[in-house]
């Protein structure tokens, strides 16, 4: 019985990929002649190529036939691998222009329900008119430091609340450190307190102490019976009593309609729950910091015309949908 010789070890640190380029061109050609005048060689040069790349993987790869070449099944079989191996790291390090016309991708979006509800319905409508095959995928946005889900390729692009997330990136750009994400400020935004109508509260100024010894919901990505307003509560050494958490805005507004629970919402997603006849809002009775809308991105996105295109659109409809308003 004949033992199989063992499995080629390839040292992909002495490992030319040129010789792959080569290899590519001779399999579309079928022919070294044409091969070499498409990759501005001499006729010998992809021969030695081929030679050096046979020795490599032990295996003919291509021989002679009429005019031209034919390949061996190894090769057949290695072909498409490495031309879409290559087509890819072009795709990286050299993309095309972004024809969105013509374009067929997808783009993956992270923001919460409140964000989504003002942002996609004008992102719909760009798609519709400049870009009628392009679709996207909106994540729930489930933390306010979305760097490790752009990181890992989850998203293209996240929109959202993250005060923390960017006050450590400006703090690493200004001690001189690599930065690996940037942002676009889209839009500011004021929070009120929103009760149902009929609410005991919703009669009369809407005061400190009324505001605490209620009974609350809040809006909370992870769960934690914490947030913004606490910590604007707790500068004031004052708290109020949360009883339940919510990881969504628009299942906020619906429990509040029909409990005496407060809550904390967005100003301008009041008026756009289709909840807005049944809800009453205040002004809160104590200051909170500005709350800014960011689009955050990772920074391999900067050289893509496609994900320059994604931005625009974004901040297109975000202009579109504050336009005019007071908040």
């Amino acid at each position: 019985m004949t033992t199989p010789p063992p499995p080629l070890q390839i040292n992909f640190r002495t490992f030319d990929l040129n010789l792959l380029r080569v290899f590519d061109e001779v399999m579309a050609e079928r022919s070294l002649t044409r091969a070499a005048h498409n990759l501005a060689l001499t006729q010998p040069a992809v021969s030695n190529a081929l030679r050096r790349l046979r020795d490599t993987l032990g295996d003919d790869l291509v021989r002679r036939s009429g005019h031209g070449v034919e390949p061996t099944p190894r090769a057949l079989a290695l072909w498409p691998t490495v031309r879409e191996a290559l087509h890819q790291l072009q795709q990286s390090l050299a993309p095309g222009p972004f024809d969105p016309a013509s374009d067929t991708g997808t783009f993956v979006l992270a923001m919460a329900d409140a964000t989504a509800a003002e942002l996609i319905p004008g992102l719909v409508g760009i798609l519709e008119n400049d870009a009628p095959n392009v679709s996207l995928r909106v994540v729930p946005l489930t933390t306010r430091d979305p760097r490790q889900l752009l990181d890992e390729g989850t998203a293209d692009l996240a929109v959202g609340y993250f005060p923390a997330a960017l006050a450590d990136l400006t703090a690493r750009a200004q001690a001189g450190e690599a930065v690996g994400f940037a942002s676009q400020r889209l839009y500011d935004g004021r929070y009120v307190c929103v009760m149902r109508k009929g609410h005991p509260l919703a009669r009369g100024p809407l005061t400190l102490n009324r505001f605490c010894a209620a009974r609350h919901l809040l809006v909370s990505f992870s769960g934690r019976p914490y947030g913004f307003i606490d910590e604007a509560l707790a500068a004031l050494n004052r708290q109020r009593r949360i009883v339940l958490t919510v990881y969504q805005f628009f299942t906020a507004g619906r429990v509040v309609t029909a409990s005496n629970l407060l809550t904390v919402l967005p100003r301008h997603f009041v008026s756009v729950t289709g909840m807005a006849e049944d809800l009453v809002w205040r002004e809160l009775p104590f200051e909170v910091p500005p709350v800014h809308v960011d689009a955050l991105w990772h920074r391999r996105g900067l050289h893509s015309s496609a994900h320059a295109w994604l931005r625009e659109a974004v901040g297109r409809s975000a202009a579109a949908a504050f336009s005019g308003r007071p908040d």
